[in-house]
């Protein structure tokens, strides 16, 4: 199947809502300063499920099926962060994302092997971060991690698996380190 209808058809109740997300997402991600950050929000505020209060979004941050996307207050993103919320990515209160970090919801199904790698379709897995957690810098999150409130993820972590509330975690695949 032509690869733009197998998009059509998935996304067919989405279609306008990733046109928009992109079209002002290209617009207003590189806008500097508190000019860029509050058109960012005002984009953000519309497109996301649940955007509590502003929220601090830098520019360079890429935002992707943000009709998966709930954050809660004070949240703030770093430029070159990437999130993806195809799965569900709920965020709670006062979560710090550092910069370049990857929150990924949805994966490619490596089980369809009678499929090339590109047409599989994509396993959804929600991503739920608690209050109070700080994500360093390049690092990633898979879906279907939860990571407990008060939580740090430090830079360079992929994280895998469940993190507890107030654990520190650090490492390839994240393992405690405090």
């Amino acid at each position: 199947m032509n690869p733009i209808t197998r998009f059509a058809r998935k996304y067919r109740g989405r279609l306008m809502h990733i046109w928009v997300e992109e079209f002002f997402g290209w617009l207003f991600r590189g806008l500097p300063g508190m000019v860029g950050m509050t058109m960012r929000w005002l984009l953000y505020r519309y497109l996301f499920v649940r955007l509590e209060t502003f929220a601090l979004i830098y520019p360079g941050a890429y935002l992707i099926h943000t009709y998966g996307i709930r954050v809660g207050r004070s949240f703030s993103i770093n430029s070159g962060a990437m999130i993806d919320g195809r799965g569900g990515v709920t965020i709670g209160d006062y979560v710090m994302v550092g910069p370049n970090v990857v929150i990924a919801s949805s994966d490619h199904d490596y089980r369809q092997t009678d499929l090339p790698m590109a047409t599989r379709d994509h396993k959804l897995a929600p991503v739920a971060i608690g209050n109070d957690v700080w994500i360093g810098a390049n690092a990633v999150i898979t879906g279907g991690t939860n990571i407990g409130d008060g939580a740090v993820i430090s830079a360079g972590a992929i994280v895998t698996r469940n993190v507890y509330a107030y654990q520190i975690v650090g490492g390839v695949p994240a393992r405690v380190i405090g």
